[in-house]
């Protein structure tokens, strides 16, 4: 006695599920430039590594007791390997009621979900969904109260699991609001956008017609921070969930994957000695500094298109994996405006979270100023970032190389937990600039002077005189002053205390809140 038939018929059936939305659905969606769901996951899992759950659920069509046909689910969930390490997915079929909600069966996104949060697995959304259908009022036979869109399993799998949601296409409703929940998100130039409602709602709802890509493509989401990274097509997306993975571990009760590093940690890079310039009107490319410190093209950018005045990322040190941030003096002196402390606060999250030493090249002006920035709130987004870095418990390490003043400069300190702070030479602080803060503070002593710009510049030059770090250093305002060049063996030593102390900080998310 065999169950070869049966299997034969498991075989049969699950070659009817790969089929997606049929041949014509298929094509068209090449046609506009797309990869199917199934072509995607090949791009991202290593060969033959792809285990999928729930294949043959989906809706049938029975001759007596013979399938004729079957209408697959349009989600496609399981695991697979990302360079040897387990992950989870899921992905929307848009070839089937372009992705809708009510062509899902089963709720097969909500159990992976949960599969992910059981097995601390990374979790990775390739979406390419339009969200909900009035079509279920039919289907269920009466309208409903919505309930949360069960976000209890996405918000819970942010503290436990590194979550990635890529945009793939078409995206509103409740998967557009699924872009955003995770830890990284990307979308794809040309191809890509997210809404909260589509066109046709946007036209009912205010009497304008405009079209998918006014409303929601890279122009506007990447730009305005809902996305944080742009891929030139579909394999660079998958590319990036990959090298982003790279640098956490599987969850956060594990230590961030350490590579093995063929770059000298002992280099001394001599562009550093002349990288800052020693006019301080001059900008520079902290990018370079980058470059020269870390290893060699281990920096992955986040955000690079949204809060311009700073650059965060991902990159290593030795091997080790750490969260990079500095001020970018070529977007508004590099000062901290709304944008920019957001992007802050979505790194100091993510290092917190998974247990990432974080490296800051400090050059801040100051929180941004003018009546745009105290109009847009200002004063309590700085609040928000002072409050984030100083409730963090992370390894922190600061470079200073160049300004720190105010209360924004202030953020490069930390008074709990392992830090350490380095200065170059060229550092320069205080609560105020010099040059705006003399006007004040010598505001009567100014105006009545017989040439008040001589006596100005007077007052200036003898502040000035005394502006030197070693001075600072000599009162142990600065622990160190440093030769540029040592920057990255000491970073190094600072990433091996680090990584020993680690352990010690091991599993759920100490309280750290996760900011979407």
């Amino acid at each position: 006695m065999s169950w070869q038939d049966e299997i034969n018929e498991i075989e049969r059936q699950n070659r009817m599920a790969e089929q997606m939305g049929g041949e014509d659905s298929i094509a068209f969606h090449h046609s506009r430039g797309k990869l199917t769901v199934r072509e995607r996951l090949d791009l991202l899992g290593d060969p033959s590594s792809i285990e999928e759950i729930g294949p043959l659920a989906g809706t049938a069509v029975w001759e007596g007791q013979k399938l004729k046909s079957l209408k697959p689910s349009n989600t496609i969930i399981g695991t697979c390997k990302v360079n040897g390490r387990k992950i989870t997915f899921s992905g929307g079929d848009f070839t089937i009621r372009g992705g809708s909600a009510d062509a899902n069966v089963g709720n097969k996104a909500r159990f992976i979900e949960n599969y992910a949060l059981n097995s601390r697995s990374p979790y990775v959304r390739l979406l390419d969904a339009t969200g909900g259908s009035v079509k279920t009022f039919e289907q269920i036979g009466r309208t409903y109260l919505p309930e949360g869109a069960g976000a209890d399993l996405g918000i819970k799998l942010m503290q436990e699991v590194p979550v990635v949601s890529a945009v793939m296409g078409s995206v509103a409703g409740l998967p557009a609001v699924q872009a955003c929940l995770c830890h990284f998100n990307l979308m794809v130039k040309n191809t890509s956008q997210v809404f909260v409602a589509g066109p046709k709602v946007v036209e009912q709802a205010t009497g304008q017609p405009i079209t998918k890509e006014d409303l929601g493509d890279e122009r506007v989401q990447v730009r305005n921070g809902v996305i944080m990274n742009l891929a030139e097509d579909e394999k660079d997306a998958i590319d990036q969930i990959k090298q982003f993975l790279s640098f956490l571990p599987d969850n956060v009760h594990e230590i961030p994957p350490i590579s093995q590093c063929d770059d000298d940690p002992e280099r001394r890079d001599q562009s550093l000695m002349s990288i800052v310039p020693k006019n301080r009107r001059q900008i520079y490319d902290p990018k370079k500094i980058l470059q020269a410190v870390l290893d060699r093209d281990s920096f992955f950018e986040i955000g690079p298109y949204y809060g311009k005045a700073r650059v965060t990322g991902l990159a290593r040190l030795n091997g080790m994996p750490c969260g990079v941030m500095a001020n970018n003096p070529k977007f508004n002196g590099g000062s901290m405006d709304i944008p920019a402390g957001e992007k802050t606060i979505r790194l100091v999250e993510l290092c917190e979270t998974f247990n990432l030493p974080m490296v800051y090249f400090a050059d801040e002006p100051g929180f941004s100023v003018g009546p745009k920035q105290e109009n847009a709130g200002i004063v309590r987004a700085g609040a928000r970032v002072l409050t984030k870095i100083h409730n963090s418990s992370m390894p922190y390490a600061c470079i200073v190389i160049r300004q720190l003043y105010g209360v924004a400069g202030g953020l490069h300190h930390r008074e709990k937990g392992f830090y350490r702070r380095y200065a170059w030479p060229s550092t320069h602080g205080g609560s105020m600039h010099i040059e705006g803060g003399t006007a004040i503070a010598y505001k009567r002593e100014i105006e009545s002077a017989a040439d008040p710009e001589a006596k100005r510049q007077e007052i200036e030059d003898r502040l000035q005189a005394i502006s030197s770090p070693l001075r600072n250093a000599h009162a142990f305002g600065i622990e160190n002053m440093i030769d540029p060049r040592n920057t990255r063996p000491l970073l190094i030593e600072f990433m091996e205390d680090a990584y020993r102390l680690l352990p010690q900080s091991l599993g759920q998310s100490k309280g750290l809140s996760y900011t979407p």
